[in-house]
């Protein structure tokens, strides 16, 4: 096995993957379902990879595309949420492959119920309530309409009322969450005076799970997503929940070293003379880049595991390959494993740390990974 691997892969862990659904599970109230957020690639672990091993442990899983419902649906039966947008074009052929849908307009639910008519079908839909988030979502001013258009459909059937929360992470101020959790409330209270019962209600993601959902949340799901890969919401939420939940990276990234060699004093590294060497130096090729994932924002500034030791990234990142200095490193040669992320020995490099130095978030790190780099579950 080890002499097929490529030289650049995502290795998935498949103990942790399980580790954190399993601790999430133990978290939410008796009865709660957990639907599995693996859009955008599964946050960059490969989505059918990580479906494939979720598919005993979740209720449904959520997607964003009829494109990620059709690869979905190569590997798993389970249901689906489908929280994005589908053009009309398109409804057809995401009715036909099953999921529970999301509704952007009245418009969309008029041709979703003469598409079920047509295909003698009865499709769930769940509706969004835009509860001062600003994105997706029905206005309050708007509800009754649709409630009122929902009920004269025949083929399409309210399953549930959701939104999202906007900043549950601001634990010293809970204020806009709890406006948002009122105007949510006056929804499902709405949508029970038009005589829709026993609705599915959602609208915590990882956050609201560990901040609101775990202790006061009334709501028949929960939407997993950054908990699931390893990754904390915050780091202020880590260092709050960090002894009740341990959650545990998922991904490890791997590549070879592709050239070894010393520059001398006064050699310039990469695209714009950004790096010149002060002394001479040892330096590795390492064959990722940009076009991979990597953000050129890491120009140096990050760095990389080799034989257990961080080696500093000099000059720009490239669309293929970046370098590294490996001074400090003995009998280092030509197809040495490099950690981009992940373990390796002592040395950890996390998606927080990326992050941290280019001023951006955790999810953003993972998910920028090229989804065409080879996904392995350890």
């Amino acid at each position: 096995m080890k002499n097929k691997l490529p030289f650049s892969y995502v290795e998935i862990s498949k103990k942790n993957l399980v580790h954190n659904i399993k601790s999430f599970r133990g978290l939410v109230k008796k009865g709660v379902k957990i639907s599995a957020v693996i859009k955008g690639n599964a946050y960059g672990h490969g989505q059918n990879e990580v479906a494939k091993v979720l598919e005993p442990y979740v209720d449904y899983f959520q997607i964003n595309s009829v494109e990620e419902l059709e690869l979905l649906r190569k590997v798993s039966k389970k249901k689906v949420l489908l929280l994005g947008y589908v053009q009309k074009v398109d409804l057809s052929r995401a009715l036909k492959l099953g999921c529970i849908m999301t509704v952007f307009s009245i418009q969309e639910l008029e041709k979703i119920n003469k598409i079920t008519r047509k295909l003698k079908i009865k499709q769930e839909v769940h509706m969004p309530i835009d509860a001062h988030l600003g994105r997706e979502g029905f206005l309050e001013k708007d509800w009754s309409e649709v409630f009122k258009e929902l009920q004269k459909y025949k083929n399409v059937k309210l399953g549930g009322l959701y939104a999202h929360f906007a900043n549950i992470e601001d634990t010293k101020d809970f204020s806009h969450a709890q406006k948002q959790i009122d105007t949510y409330k006056r929804a499902v209270v709405l949508a029970e005076s038009f005589n829709f019962k026993n609705l599915d209600t959602h609208i915590s993601a990882t956050s609201g799970i560990l901040i609101y959902d775990k202790n006061f949340g009334l709501h028949s799901i929960v939407r997993l997503g950054i908990g699931l890969y390893g990754m904390w919401p915050a780091e202020h939420i880590q260092k709050i929940y960090k002894e009740k939940i341990n959650l545990k990276p998922v991904l490890t990234w791997k590549t070879k070293v592709a050239q070894v060699k010393n520059l001398p004093k006064g050699a310039s590294i990469g695209y714009g003379l950004t790096y010149i060497t002060p002394k001479e130096m040892k330096v590795a090729v390492i064959p990722q880049g940009y076009a991979d994932g990597l953000d050129r924002r890491m120009s140096s500034n990050g760095e990389v595991l080799i034989k257990g030791k961080r080696c500093k990234i000099l000059g720009r990142m490239m669309m293929n390959m970046f370098v590294v200095d490996v001074n400090h490193i003995k009998n280092i040669k030509e197809g040495e494993e490099v950690v981009i992320l992940g373990r390796q020995g002592k040395e950890d490099i996390r998606a927080e740390e990326i992050a941290e130095n280019i001023g951006t978030i955790n999810y953003e790190i993972t998910t920028h990974i090229n989804s065409l780099l080879p996904k392995i579950i350890v």
